[in-house]
């Protein structure tokens, strides 16, 4: 697919395994300079050091997303070493799954501020950037099915994820005079690292069975939609979208 990132400066957030991991690879390949954070620092190293031997560009940034103040020093940072942020990947997240009933008030926390809070104050920095540079940018924020459709002993992860939709459109709406398009991707099941033994039960399986075509996505599978958003020139007429891939999941 033909995109306009290259020269762009991209930052991922959740970049140390999943998802996230396979987006900046995406992105660096595609020409961006990478900026990658999450709060497991060797394998960020790693992930940078692999980019680099590539010949492409790749910054390692350590962050705990649910610390605000390090989120606007990483934005700091980031702006110093390799430029103004041109492209947001809000892609950390984590889920906890318990009955609604017996959901404590920690793992109800730590789910809303890193998969919601968190995402609100990194693109609160990053289009800080991109105002202040008048710079045209693109936000790209990494919600799911869940948004739309509620999972068995996952409360606040859906929750957390339909904040994430309306919270992408309030940025389209805000942002777009600025040149700044923000978009979120809904994957349905893909298979990455995160809930990996799960696959391997017979709970697993039995979910499995249940979909569309039997199968799970692989985190390649969101490539293309991934690019699209990113450019500047493929995404321009496209702002405020919660774009659904889930290979008929949701039909």
């Amino acid at each position: 697919m033909s995109t306009d990132i290259a020269g762009k400066v991209a930052w991922v957030t959740g970049a140390s395994s999943g998802l996230g991991h396979r987006f900046a690879q995406v992105l660096a390949e595609a020409g961006a300079a990478v900026a990658l954070s999450a709060r497991r620092a060797d394998r960020l190293d790693r992930l940078a050091a692999e980019i680099a031997g590539r010949g492409l560009r790749a910054l390692a940034v350590p962050l705990d997303v649910t610390d605000t103040a390090a989120i606007r020093a990483a934005a700091a940072r980031i702006e110093r070493e390799l430029g103004p942020v041109d492209i947001l990947v809000n892609n950390a997240g984590v889920s906890r799954q318990a009955r609604i009933e017996d959901f404590t008030e920690a793992d109800y926390d730590a789910v809303l501020d890193t998969d919601l809070r968190a995402a609100f104050f990194t693109a609160q920095a990053a289009a800080r950037q991109m105002i202040a540079h008048r710079r045209p940018g693109r936000i790209v924020n990494v919600a799911s099915v869940a948004a739309f459709r509620a999972l068995g002993h996952q409360a606040p992860y859906s929750m957390a994820k339909a904040g994430l939709v309306a919270m992408t459109r309030c940025q389209a709406r805000e942002w777009g005079r600025h040149g700044i398009n923000a978009n979120a991707i809904c994957p349905g099941y893909i298979r990455t690292e995160i809930g990996g033994e799960f696959w391997e039960t017979e709970a697993g399986a039995r979910l499995v069975a249940g979909l569309p075509r039997k199968r799970m996505g692989e985190p390649r599978d969101l490539d293309g939609l991934l690019l699209l958003l990113c450019s500047g020139e493929a995404s321009r007429f496209i702002n405020g979208t919660a774009m659904v891939a889930d290979d008929g999941y949701m039909v």
